[in-house]
Order: structure tokens, then sequence, then C-alpha cells
């Protein structure tokens, strides 16, 4: 197939991307490098610097590669900063990809699979996390992806483009090639934070909050290793291409780890010290959210292949001699 991969220079993109060509499709990464790395694009891929937020250029992108499908990962993606600048990530992931639906549209695209995220169900009435639970997003982030899900629907109702939107969870690990992984500016996430404090990259990790209803009073977290992420996106392409329907699925392990469950096996991992602050707890951060993958497993025939000890040794080896 060929296929249009926006983000691609991003981290999950860039997995994907990879994950593609290495099953012999075509690739076109469209991304503007406002946080990717043109270094993670891999070398059989075509690149196209473009931004969403240009029509023209988006429009003419398509128009030249003409891709059978488009996977959708080009996004800001800081809950934080959503809450501090909402007018920024509404006018990115929502305007970018209604530009992107509509120029796929416009040339004929008949298959999209979205990168959207179980931020949707907010602070959730049921653990583990079911497609049927209801949405209930509590940041501007996690807003603008169920609004592109709604787009979707409707451009689905009035044009015909089918589309997967796979909400994941914990996206975490690196290729196991040690040429692609996690880079980020700042770094929001445990599982590297948590290695830069073996690496002495910083002084200490920072748990927020002890006093949670789970065995060790900590949060739980439902980590996915990034190439069982694409892999998932190749299925779902797959399953649109042989004529499948529209829908919604979750991708995750079924399996949580607490953050102090993390600390350790990275440490157990590294055989480095990591030290540990205990601080009050962050405001809007649920107690556990783990996905129910049966879905997955039955639409898709999708199963993860990699535990939490392959994510941390990947992510340790890539961490250890990063790329950029």
């Amino acid at each position: 197939m060929k296929i249009l991969v926006t983000g691609g220079a991003g981290y999950i993109g860039s997995h994907f991307a990879k994950f593609l060509i290495k099953n012999n499709h075509e690739v076109c990464v469209l991304d503007n490098l406002s946080r990717g790395h043109k270094q993670a694009v891999d070398a059989n891929a075509k690149f196209e610097q473009a931004d969403l937020l240009n029509p023209e250029s988006l429009h003419l992108a398509i128009k030249s590669f003409q891709p059978e499908a488009v996977v959708h990962f080009a996004a800001l993606a800081y809950v934080g900063e959503s809450v501090e600048k909402p007018e920024m990530y509404y006018l990115n992931n929502v305007v970018g990809s209604y530009n992107l639906i509509r120029a796929c549209v416009e040339n004929g695209v008949k298959n999209f699979v979205f990168s959207s995220t179980c931020s949707i169900y907010g602070n959730p009435f049921k653990v583990p996390i079911s497609e049927e639970q209801v949405s209930n997003p509590i940041n501007p982030y996690a807003n603008t992806k169920l609004i592109i899900e709604t787009l979707l629907h409707d451009f689905e109702t009035a044009h015909g483009m089918k589309s997967v939107c796979l909400r994941y969870f914990n996206a975490a690990g690196a290729d196991p090639c040690g040429e692609i992984g996690e880079s980020h500016e700042p770094e929001p996430h445990l599982i590297p934070l948590v290695i830069y404090t073996a690496q002495k990259k910083r002084e200490k990790i920072l748990v927020f909050g002890n006093d949670y209803d789970t065995a060790d009073g900590t949060c739980i977290r439902d980590y996915i290793h990034v190439n069982d992420l694409a892999d998932a996106h190749l299925r779902a392409l797959n399953y649109l291409a042989d004529g499948g329907e529209s829908t919604i699925i979750n991708l995750g392990t079924g399996d949580g780890n607490s953050v102090l469950e993390i600390i350790e096996k990275t440490k157990q991992i590294t055989g480095k010290d990591i030290p540990v602050e205990i601080v009050g707890r962050r405001a809007g951060d649920p107690a556990i959210l783990v996905a129910v993958n049966k879905k997955a497993k039955s639409v898709l025939g999708w199963n993860p292949q990699s535990g939490i000890d392959e994510i941390i040794k990947t992510a340790w080896a890539w961490h250890q001699n990063p790329k950029y």
C-alpha cells in the first residue's frame, strides 16, 4: 500500500513509518518538524516538510503522492500546555486535522487511521476501560482528539471515507535497532524520566501521591510498546482495506504497572540507584488507567508482544545512546 504518515518524524509516527517500510509498503512522511526529528525519518520513506495549517501545501502533497490511506499522528500532545494554551491546541490539532481530512476527501482517499488517546475517557467510571465507556475529556488536549473523532464520523456520513480511531494508553519503549526512540523537550513521560534519574541527568524522580487506592498507593498505568502500537496501526489499515467498517478501538496491554513498580523494575534492569521523592498528588490524575483490549484482539487480530521488561530494556538502550 501507499501510505501517507503525518507526524512521521515524531516518536510513535517514526516507529510506525519504519514498521511499514519493513513490511514492504510505500511511505510518505509529512511533518512540519516543529517537534519531530528529521533524523527519525526512515531513509526509505519519502519526506515532505509541510504544515497541516497550510491547506495548499497539504493538498499538493496528497495529490502528488496519491496515498491509498492516511495515518494521522501529527498533533501537539502536552496536557499541561493544552490547559495553559488552549487556543494553540484547537488551532493546531483541530483546524490542522480538518484541513487534512478535507484534503483526503478531495483527493479520493478512502481509508484513514487516527492516533487518538485514552485521555478521552477522562477520570473513568469503571476500570479497566472499554470502548463503551462514555467520553469525558477533562483537558483541551483530550477535547481536541474527541472533536477530530467526531469530524471523521461526520465526513464519513457525507463523503464515505472510512476510519479507525485508535485510543491508546501509555506508549513507551523504543525500536530494538537503537536508531530511533523517544526524545521530547520537555520530557513528560515517566519511563524516560526514571531513566534520566538512573543516568544522573536528574537528581531524583518525583512520585505524585502514594495514597491512591492501589496496592502500593501510587498510580497505575497501562504501558504499551511503541512497536506493538505500530503493528496495531498496520492491522487497522489492513482491516479497512479489506472492507471493514469505521470503528473506535482501545490499544493497551490490559495490564497495569504502578509508578513504584516502574522505578523498581528500572533499578533491576539498569543496576542503577534511583532516588525517589514522594510529593502531593497532581490534580486530575486518575488512580488507575488500564485498557480492555478485547476489541483490538477480535477485530484486528492484534496481540501485544512486549511486556514491561522489554519496554524498559529498549528504552534504556536508546537513552544510553540517543541519536537525536
